[in-house]
C-alpha cells in the first residue's frame, strides 16, 4: 500500500516523465492490487491549482478529478480526527503545508510509504517515502 502525493498524483496523470523509475515502479504494483491512497486534501490541491493555473488542462476541475480518480485503483482517504491531530503534531522540519502535513500524517496512520519528491518529507524521520 502506498500514498500518493498531490505532485505524483499529477505527474501520473500528466507528466509520467517527472516520476522517478522506482515511483512509477511503485504506482503500477500497488494499482495492480489496488493498495493506491489518495487524500481527499489532494483533490482539492488540484482544483486549487487548476484555478490558478499552475495545472493547464482543457478540463474543468472537477472533470480533471474525476478522471484522475478513474485513472486507477485509488481509494480516498478522508481526513480522520486521527489524521489531524497527527498533523499538528508532527516534527517541525516537515513543512508548514497543511496539505503535506494531512498526507503524511495519512502515511503514517495507514503504514503506505508516500509516492513524493518533496524533500521536506523525504527527510522526515517519521515519514517513509518512495522515489
Amino acid at each position: 500500500m502506498i500514498t500518493m502525493d498531490t505532485c505524483a498524483i499529477i505527474w501520473d496523470a500528466l507528466e509520467p516523465s517527472k516520476l522517478s523509475e522506482k515511483a512509477k515502479q511503485a504506482i503500477i504494483n500497488a494499482d495492480n492490487n489496488s493498495d493506491l491512497l489518495i487524500c481527499d486534501i489532494s483533490i482539492w490541491e488540484i482544483a486549487m491549482l487548476v484555478k490558478r493555473k499552475r495545472i493547464e488542462v482543457d478540463e474543468t476541475p472537477a472533470n480533471l478529478i474525476r478522471m484522475i480518480l478513474s485513472s486507477r485503483n485509488y481509494t480516498v482517504v478522508h481526513i480522520t480526527p486521527e489524521i489531524a491531530e497527527l498533523s499538528v503534531n508532527l516534527e517541525s522540519n516537515i513543512n508548514s503545508d497543511p496539505a503535506d502535513r494531512l498526507i503524511a500524517a495519512a502515511s503514517v496512520l495507514n503504514q503506505a510509504p508516500v509516492v513524493t519528491a518533496d524533500k521536506n518529507l523525504r527527510n522526515a524521520s517519521i515519514v517513509e517515502t518512495i522515489w
